[in-house]
């Protein structure tokens, strides 16, 4: 048994451990029930769970929910194109978010893959400074994607 300020009270029955919690005022709290013996507290149990839950909120507010942006394209875009979807995956890696790079192919576009392919690397290329490829280029039926990490985070405000 511990006592509210984290004094050892030694081993002692249940009665006698409810007693003294009861004389305390205060709520008999199992910190560790498969310990042999179980280790109680005396604690105010309302007050315990209440800073509980106002730790776990900060917690979370100051945590940074990363979210996956995508950028599509098709094989034959042309540069002016190319360089405003450039622009947006550089201004979504700024911010911290990841950037999924999708090309989507149509028709006869399937039997040269290998365009897509190389506009996904050159993309890759052009987003190096700020960002690392996670992946390497991969089809799936007829989209071929590569996802974008930021390198590094940005810095919260404090």
């Amino acid at each position: 048994m511990v006592s509210a300020d984290g004094e050892q009270l030694g081993i002692m029955s249940a009665q006698e451990a409810l007693d003294k919690a009861e004389e305390a005022n205060l709520d008999l709290v199992k910190i560790s029930p498969n310990a042999v013996p179980p280790v109680c507290k005396l604690m105010d149990y309302g007050k315990f769970k209440f800073e509980q839950t106002k730790r776990e909120k900060e917690a979370k507010k100051n945590q940074k929910v990363v979210e996956i942006k995508e950028v599509r394209m098709s094989p034959s875009i042309d540069s002016n194109d190319f360089n405003v979807k450039l622009r947006n995956a550089q201004k979504f890696l700024a911010d911290g978010d990841r950037v999924k790079v999708t090309i989507r192919f149509r028709g006869r576009e399937m039997a040269h893959t290998e365009i897509g392919r190389d506009l996904l690397l050159k993309f890759a290329e052009q987003c190096a400074e700020i960002a690392t490829m996670d992946k390497e280029p991969k089809l799936d039926g007829r989209h071929m994607s590569i996802f974008l990490a930021a390198k590094v985070a940005k810095d919260s405000k404090k």
